[in-house]
């Protein structure tokens, strides 16, 4: 079983930037999707990006898009989603997830939360207007 931890959570005021990190130990495939997804009580649990660590593509929300990125640094096994421009929308529960050994899919291909067998625990996201 993989153990994700996230941090980098905070408050911040509209137009302000935050940086997550997800630590990712244990993969033992050369492919793995991790993700970034978010939830606001009350609401479902929606993707906001993803990638692969062996490479193949970057998944970003529409509502996200332009604003956040999504990286790695696999030297620290560490998954990054750095949000710029943060709206007071963005607020949320923010989750990272991981499917080990999931290969690069077709471009049709949008992550979905039942994708993901294994989560972290979330980390916090407050903006103000």
């Amino acid at each position: 079983q993989v153990q994700l931890v996230e941090s980098g959570g905070g408050s911040v005021q509209a137009g302000g930037s935050l940086r997550l990190s997800c630590v990712t130990p244990g993969f033992t495939y050369a492919s793995n999707c991790v993700a970034w997804f978010r939830q606001v009580v009350g609401k479902e649990r929606e993707v906001v990006a993803s990638l692969f660590t062996g490479g193949g593509g970057t998944y970003y929300a529409d509502s996200v898009k332009g604003r956040f990125t999504i990286s790695q640094n696999k030297s620290r096994h560490t998954v990054y989603l750095q949000m710029d421009n943060l709206k007071p929308e963005d607020t949320a529960m923010y989750y990272c997830a991981a499917d080990p050994g999931r290969l690069p899919p077709g471009p049709d291909w949008s992550p979905s939360a039942a994708d993901f067998p294994e989560w972290g625990q979330g980390t916090q996201v407050t903006v103000s207007s």
